[in-house]
């Protein structure tokens, strides 16, 4: 999980079994590249700029660049991001 996605997670609304829950799960987050914000920015730049998406732009771009699909409970914010090279892990 990246540095940005576990922000939002801890944005919440959650309680602190559940942040320690997910932090056994999911490890310590990933930074934020240099490389994830370039490409957080085309994103950003190439979806329209809709206020209120850049968390979104990198989280793609964090899960774009490890390579690795995103697990999300919100494909409808994400599925913009398939043309990139995001592939969306649903269920």
């Amino acid at each position: 999980m990246s540095s940005i996605g576990w922000a939002e997670f801890l944005c919440g609304p959650v309680g602190s079994e559940a942040v320690a829950l997910v932090g056994r799960i999911v490890g310590e987050p990933s930074a934020f590249t240099v490389a994830e914000a370039t490409l957080a920015a085309h994103l950003f730049n190439d979806t329209g700029r809709r206020r209120g998406s850049l968390a979104d732009c990198m989280i793609a771009a964090a899960a774009i660049q490890a390579g690795a699909p995103l697990a999300t409970a919100n494909p409808r914010d994400f599925s913009r991001f398939r043309a990139a090279g995001l592939e969306l892990a649903v269920g």
